[in-house]
């Protein structure tokens, strides 16, 4: 079966509900970083609904879904970070951006970012920020492109559980 082509201009973002989770989980795994990061399972890993459930409590955290029509196309989590700095400026962080496979490469990832900067702008931020692993070096193009800045060396520290 053929998917009909995405009409960008008809694409709609909304909050994720917890029906959504295992469409999300799906998105997240459906790359090659994410195949040996994640966990797809029926039922659901508990650690992603004890995740979820956290940040539906928090509301500086905002789990996006890129819609089209009923069908969900793309995900993105956007933070809202207080800070001293900068005159006590907020921050936008956006991670965990994925766009199902079959709405890559047409323009979707710049709608979903377009609209998360316009968001973070009306909740008050002053910069939006992100990270982006180093083996996506196409993912950084694309960020350069939407005028972001590799201003910054980003480092992460993995914890033992």
């Amino acid at each position: 079966m053929v998917r009909k082509a995405i009409e960008l201009t008809q694409i709609s973002f909304r909050q994720a509900e917890p029906g959504d989770l295992a469409a999300i989980i799906g998105l997240l795994a459906d790359d090659v970083l994410g195949q040996s990061r994640e966990r797809v399972s029926d039922p659901i890993d508990p650690a992603y609904v004890s995740a979820f459930a956290a940040m539906q409590a928090d509301h500086n955290q905002h789990l996006i879904l890129a819609m089209d029509e009923n069908r969900i196309v793309g995900c993105m989590q956007i933070s809202l970070i207080p800070g001293l700095s900068r005159l006590g400026m907020w921050r936008g962080q956006i991670e965990s951006v994925r766009i199902a496979a079959n709405a890559r490469g047409g323009g979707l990832g710049q709608v979903m970012f377009e609209w998360a900067i316009g968001f973070c702008r009306e909740k008050g931020c002053g910069l939006v920020q992100l990270t982006t692993d180093k083996a996506r070096p196409d993912a950084l193009r694309f960020y350069e492109k939407l005028g972001f800045a590799a201003s910054h060396e980003g480092m992460k520290l993995a914890l033992d559980s």
